[in-house]
């Protein structure tokens, strides 16, 4: 393959990548909104009435608070997690030695080990506005008798003395998206064969533009719905992690300083002033747990509150709002590639598909 082909199709895949998560992010986001706070701790004392414990309006406001810290950063994070996709699995495929009648890797593995890299270098740059996203999520504009704020803004403000906390959200982060694209993709690939294989059978194959955005919408949407529900227990805890870094702000202001002045205290409990000491310290707060409770401590007190069931908080919801958006998105993503590949007079083959 040439360079400037090369070079090319890169560009495809950031552009296709970049559009499928816009239309992703804009049709889908109020679901998310709905799970975070489904899975919030605060669930109970927010959006549900406390006579009948029934869900409140406020449930449903502002479902599009945050979402434009989301936007901003899934255009190149999408573009990054399906150029480190394609490049991993086309690597390993090609250094993959035969074996019997195989390969020595398996392709599930294959397309487990490139899901990973990817969704590994897909978090480094969405975790910051994962964490604002949450935390505007849950900012609260429903009553009547204070006016509204920009739920985003007032999240941001909380980390203005150290924005690289930020990043202290990418190992819970990691640890949610990392099992559930090790389970989704090599599954979403095995239906894609299994699809086309089906039709190529029976005759049906079309290899046009509409078929392959369509079989790849089924496939990726049926293997992200199952990967969601069972990975739902990771995701409850990563929200509760997440959350807990705003959270902790308002607790944390208290007076500070020789004349008891009030000093700006972030999310991570530092103040401006020690946030500011060196870099090197603030560098080495990245690598600091967004919350003082481990992973475990947190699922604990979660059986303890609900019990299993508390684990699974907004799995269905997660279940459906996963099914369309990996869905859409994988498949306005290839579409978009298949589209603009036939725009240069190209045609994919099948190796070149997803």
């Amino acid at each position: 393959m040439s360079a400037d082909i090369s070079n090319a199709r890169n560009t495809d895949i950031w552009i296709a990548g970049a559009f499928a998560a816009f239309t992703v992010d804009l049709l889908v986001y109020p679901l998310d909104t709905i799970k975070t706070r489904l899975q919030s701790p605060d669930y109970k004392r927010l959006y549900t009435n406390g006579v009948d414990s029934k869900v409140s309006r406020s449930m449903f406001r502002g479902v599009y608070q945050g979402v434009g810290s989301v936007i901003l950063a899934t255009l190149p994070s999408s573009g990054a997690f399906f150029t480190t996709y394609e490049g991993v699995k086309s690597v390993l495929s090609d250094h993959n030695p035969a074996w019997g009648n195989g390969h020595l890797l398996p392709q599930p593995l294959v397309h487990s080990a490139a899901s990973a890299t990817a969704e590994l270098v897909s978090c480094a740059i969405l975790t910051p506005a994962e964490v604002i996203k949450q935390n505007a999520q849950m900012v609260d504009n429903s009553s009547a008798d204070r006016p509204r704020v920009n739920a985003t803004v007032q999240t941001m403000k909380r980390f203005q003395s150290n924005p690289l906390a930020l990043w202290r959200g990418y190992t819970a982060l990691a640890g949610r998206n990392l099992p559930m694209t090790a389970i989704q993709f090599p599954m979403f690939e095995r239906i894609r064969t299994a699809i086309h294989r089906y039709r190529e059978e029976r005759g049906l194959r079309t290899n046009s533009i509409y078929e392959s955005s369509l079989v790849t919408a089924a496939s990726a949407g049926s293997a992200g719905s199952i990967a969601s529900v069972i990975t739902t227990p990771v995701d409850v805890v990563k929200t509760r992690i997440m959350l807990a870094a705003a959270e902790s702000a308002a607790a944390d202001q208290k007076p500070s300083g020789q004349n008891g002045q009030q000093a700006l205290v972030d999310a991570t409990g530092k103040t401006v002033q020690s946030a500011k000491e060196t870099v090197k310290e603030t560098v080495k707060n990245v690598t600091k747990p967004v919350s003082s409770k481990g992973s475990i401590q947190i699922a604990k007190e979660i059986m303890a509150e609900s019990g299993v069931k508390g684990l699974f908080r907004g799995g269905a919801l997660r279940g459906v709002w996963t099914l369309m958006g990996s869905g859409l998105y994988l498949g306005v993503y290839e579409g978009g590639r298949v589209y603009l590949a036939s725009r240069r007079g190209e045609k994919l083959n099948e190796e070149d598909l997803m």
